[in-house]
């Protein structure tokens, strides 16, 4: 199956069009229409180079806020209030911090200064929100994504210190249970979030689930 390339329109293909990969379309921009778009289609952009890669697999990962998992280490620095938890108080940080994280098997990152600047906008906007863990009034870990409805589209996380990211996913799911926010999309797999709850479901049903959630 061809790959779709984007032009100015604003459009997306049938996600079912997806390579095996789970690679949908390449080009576009990253306009706050077009993100938005794509996110209540079950879409999500990662870049390799310049060229805006968008992207929907099959399975998706996702977790249900109630199943999340709470290790008793980490019940432990949650009960003993080991970092100050924060939400939105510095969304610009959080981001550059994902932005220069190492990760195995990459070289370099997907969040170019285009994804950056087009995110801090989405924040500005309301739509991108940031969970922080601080620590003697740094922030030493958190994560940021795209909260629409009662459904959260987690993007990147970092931690400068041991536990700081995961404390911080925890606190934060723990107000979007709060929230009622049902479903949180971690795209792919990682080791890290299945530890935390994290499951695989067929893409059919995270696309019927978005488009009941997003509205709400």
């Amino acid at each position: 199956m061809p790959l779709h390339v984007l032009d100015d329109r604003l459009w997306f293909p049938p996600v079912a069009s997806a390579l095996e990969d789970g690679l949908l379309a390449v080009g576009g921009d990253l306009s706050e229409e077009r993100l938005l778009l794509a996110y209540r289609k079950g879409i999500f952009p990662w870049f390799e180079g310049s060229v805006p890669l968008w992207w929907s697999p099959d399975p998706r990962f996702v977790l249900f806020p109630e199943a999340l998992k709470i290790s008793k280490s980490m019940k432990v620095l949650l009960n003993r209030d080991a970092f100050e938890f924060k939400v939105n108080t510095a969304f610009n940080e959080v981001i550059r911090n994902c932005q220069q994280v190492e990760r195995e098997g990459q070289d370099g990152t997907w969040i170019t200064n285009e994804v950056e600047d087009a995110y801090n906008n989405l924040h500005e906007k309301g739509y991108a929100h940031s969970a922080e863990a601080w620590l003697n009034g740094e922030l030493v870990g958190g994560l940021y994504g795209i909260r629409m409805g009662n459904l959260f589209f987690g993007e990147s996380m970092f931690s400068h210190v041991s536990n700081a990211s995961k404390y911080a996913f925890i606190k934060y799911v723990q107000l979007l249970i709060s929230e009622n926010v049902k479903l949180i999309d971690c795209q792919v797999y990682t080791s890290h979030l299945e530890s935390l709850g994290a499951v695989m479901i067929p893409r059919e049903e995270f696309i019927e689930s978005i488009e009941g959630l997003t509205e709400q």
